[in-house]
């Protein structure tokens, strides 16, 4: 369906930019959606599922704060809260840097791999449906127009 038509728009976009934008923006909406009902069928929240990713990319060491913040997918001002979030459910522990008494470092848990192993073949399958109107070579050139985006 055109994205005029999903957004019930009457209108042509003012620009060509303009409504590649808006596709851009309702289609991060939807895999936003489709990514937060099947992180939260395991309890957990999309961004709380992009702080485990993140640290077991490092697994065994860990991140600090400051780190894991500047490698998610969506900013977010409090990681600190989500981490404590992290560390009740027992899917992250925290420990202060040894060589920086002021820092903490995030690793992940067994816990939180064990569940990660459990989210990623549901989250696989859903992501795979919704690209699954794409072809390989599609895909790499998605890729390729969002990194252009981002600076």
């Amino acid at each position: 369906m055109p994205i005029r038509e999903r957004i019930q728009q009457r209108r042509a976009f003012r620009s060509v930019a303009d409504e590649a934008v808006i596709s851009l923006a309702v289609a991060a909406d939807h895999l936003d959606q489709v990514t937060d009902g099947v992180c939260q069928g395991h309890g957990i929240t999309a961004d709380q599922y992009n702080v485990l990713r993140i640290l077991r990319g490092v697994h065994p060491e860990g991140h600090p704060r400051c780190e894991i913040a500047r490698r998610m997918i969506h900013r977010s001002p409090d990681v600190t809260r989500m981490l404590d979030r992290l560390v009740r459910q027992g899917v992250v522990s925290r420990a202060r840097n040894p060589e920086d008494r002021r820092e903490s470092i995030a690793t992940i848990t067994r816990a939180g791999l064990a569940l990660l192993e459990r989210v990623d073949p549901d989250l696989q399958r859903a992501l795979g449906e919704l690209t699954s109107a794409l072809s390989e070579p599609e895909l790499r050139r998605l890729s390729r127009l969002c990194d252009a985006l981002v600076p």
